[in-house]
C-alpha cells in the first residue's frame, strides 16, 4: 500500500499539473493529444481521421467532433488526400504547430522541475523500478474483471487512454528534439550549402 498509494497520489498530481500547463495554452488534454499526434507524424504533419481515431483510441464520431473544434480554432485544416480522391487528411496549421510546440516546451520544463530532486542514478533506478511495476500491474489478474472492463469503457479521466501518457509525450518530445537537431545542423552549414 505504501508504494501504490504514492503512485496513485503521484498520478493525480501529474494529471492536475498537466491539465494546468495545457490550459495555460488554451488547450484541453484531448486537443493536445490530437495536435501532438499530428506533430509526431512529421512533415507535412498530416494524418487521416481514421489513423487519428486508431492512435487515440476514440470513436470516429468523437474524432470528427474534435477535428471540427480544432478546425474552428484554426489549429488544423482538412484537405483532400491527393493519393485518394475520396480521402481526407487532417494537417497542422502553422498556428497549431506553434501551439503544440509551446505547450510541450512548457510541459518539459515542468517535468524537469518536478524531477530536479532526483540525481541521474536515482532517475535510472526509479525508471527501472517503474518499468517492472508497470509490467507487474499489467500482468496481474483483476479481482473483478467485469468491473474493470466497465470502468475502462466509462473512461476514467485519470487513466484514460486519451490522456497524454508518458509514451505519447515521449514520442512528441522525440519529434521536437529531432526537428531542433535538424534545424541546428542546417544552421551549421556554410552559406553555399
Amino acid at each position: 500500500m505504501q508504494i501504490l498509494s504514492r503512485v496513485t497520489r503521484l498520478s493525480r498530481q501529474l494529471d492536475r499539473k498537466r491539465k494546468a500547463v495545457f490550459a495555460s495554452h488554451g488547450l484541453e488534454i484531448w486537443a493536445f493529444d490530437v495536435l501532438s499526434s499530428l506533430r509526431r507524424a512529421g512533415d507535412p504533419y498530416q494524418m487521416s481521421p481514421s489513423a487519428l481515431t486508431v492512435e487515440l483510441l476514440v470513436t470516429s464520431g468523437t474524432m470528427t467532433n474534435r477535428i471540427d473544434r480544432l478546425v474552428t480554432a484554426g489549429w488544423v485544416s482538412r484537405q483532400r488526400d491527393p493519393a485518394d480522391r475520396r480521402g481526407i487528411l487532417v494537417g497542422l496549421t502553422e498556428q497549431g504547430r506553434q501551439k503544440v510546440d509551446d505547450a510541450l516546451a512548457d510541459f518539459l520544463r515542468l517535468e524537469a522541475q518536478m524531477l530536479r530532486a532526483l540525481d541521474d542514478a536515482e532517475c535510472t533506478t526509479l525508471t527501472d523500478s517503474l518499468r517492472h511495476l508497470v509490467a507487474s500491474v499489467e500482468a496481474a489478474d483483476p479481482l473483478h474483471p467485469d468491473e474493470d472492463d466497465a470502468e475502462a469503457a466509462a473512461g476514467d479521466p485519470v487513466e484514460s487512454p486519451e490522456s497524454p501518457t508518458g509514451e505519447s509525450v515521449a514520442r512528441t518530445r522525440a519529434a521536437l528534439i529531432a526537428d531542433q537537431a535538424a534545424a541546428s545542423r542546417a544552421s551549421d552549414l556554410p552559406d553555399s550549402a
